[in-house]
């Protein structure tokens, strides 16, 4: 064990001894890990967003044919009915206005739902800021979800305008749902009437149903209850209605895995080139080592030993640059109402240190073998 710590400490003062190049080694692979960082954040935040799970309860009721909330017009009295379906637990009627239909990075989305059931059907909802109350008391009210209003600098008892709607900060809620961390819940009546509508038309309904089991029953007979009807519905699980609505959106970000393979690439050629300048310098010193008794193997190690610190200086001071600079920024993608918060979380961070930490290792062993085969009393000539 002892060893072990002497050959760590020996590798630590090799680096420090030369601190401008390590210096320029750790930015250069903080760099990456930086963006290497918010590919996976995005990553992440899709996948979140898109993959169902058995804890998945809520569906999703849209207009046939329609994508963009302006073209989905559903009558709200469709609710009755869909309660009466076997398996329904809840339904909630929304109007969704936003001010940017297409892929968009500042997309403000309003979400119009009877005051009287946004609390039974969204029971998970907490407030932060405010109170319920001052939203169900004002008529142009609004909840703002804590990602929302974070990115807008807004507080209770602020207005803002955005679409057309001008609102006035009742509360600020949070959810375990991102969906509901991204928007602005106002009252249907007031969204309809702001969005010239009309009372009785609504954009979609989201139900909840008993149990995730019964998602693929309910929706089926949701739309085989409508099919015959002026307006005829589409509906899925909210997830799949997120990948299907949100298409446009996806394949951007698909795109940027690229960015995020080109950036450990870029970490392990740096990591590597600098160790191998490394070993080139530093013949004569590690031929004296050997003479001294030193292993290759223990050469070797003092090789990877620096390679892993290099990896894991700049993997932590990459990763919380990029943390840091997602969380102060707030950054939200929408497409056709859907929204997709863009916020690192603990296992983000966790896998950007230890890929740091592996590419350094690994961008080492060439080097470290390089090392250990330059023969020793050549190097003592040099």
């Amino acid at each position: 064990m002892s060893a072990i710590l002497n050959l760590l400490r020996l590798s630590w003062i090799q680096l420090t001894r030369h601190k401008v190049r390590s210096l320029l080694t750790i930015l250069g692979v903080a760099t990456g890990m930086f963006l290497f960082t918010a590919v996976e954040t995005l990553q992440r935040a899709l996948a979140k967003a898109t993959e169902e799970t058995a804890a998945d309860t809520t569906l999703v009721v849209y207009r046939q044919n329609r994508y963009c909330p302006s073209a989905s017009q559903l009558p709200e009295h469709y609710a009755d009915e869909i309660r009466r379906i076997e398996g329904v637990r809840e339904v909630i009627p929304v109007q969704i206005v936003v001010n940017n239909c297409g892929a968009s990075l500042d997309v403000i989305t309003f979400r119009g739902v009877p005051d009287d059931q946004l609390e039974k059907f969204a029971p998970e909802i907490q407030v932060l800021e405010g109170s319920m109350q001052q939203w169900k008391d004002r008529g142009d009210g609004a909840l703002l979800g804590e990602v929302f209003a974070k990115r807008r600098g807004l507080k209770p008892g602020d207005s803002f305008d955005g679409a057309g709607v001008t609102v006035t900060v009742s509360a600020i809620i949070s959810s375990p749902f991102a969906q509901d961390n991204n928007v602005a819940y106002v009252k249907l009546p007031f969204l309809q009437r702001a969005s010239k509508v009309g009372l009785g038309t609504v954009t979609q309904f989201n139900v909840r149903v008993n149990a995730s089991k019964d998602l693929g029953p309910v929706a089926k007979a949701i739309d085989e209850r409508f099919h015959s009807d002026a307006q005829p519905t589409d509906t899925r699980p909210e997830k799949a209605f997120f990948a299907e609505s949100a298409a446009q959106l996806i394949q951007l970000i698909g795109f940027t895995r690229w960015l995020g393979v080109g950036a450990v690439i870029a970490v392990a050629a740096l990591v590597a080139n600098a160790l191998l300048l490394v070993v080139r310098g530093r013949v004569k010193e590690n031929a004296v080592l050997r003479t001294l008794g030193y292993p290759g193997r223990a050469i070797a190690c003092l090789v990877v030993s620096e390679g892993g610190m290099l990896g894991l200086v700049g993997g932590v001071t990459g990763v919380a640059l990029s943390a840091g600079f997602l969380k102060w920024q707030n950054i939200t993608m929408g497409n056709e109402g859907q929204t997709l918060s863009v916020q690192p979380d603990a296992l983000v961070v966790a896998s950007g240190i230890v890929a740091a930490l592996l590419l350094g290792v690994f961008a080492s062993l060439w080097p470290a073998f390089q090392a250990i085969r330059q023969p020793i009393v050549k190097n003592l000539r040099n």
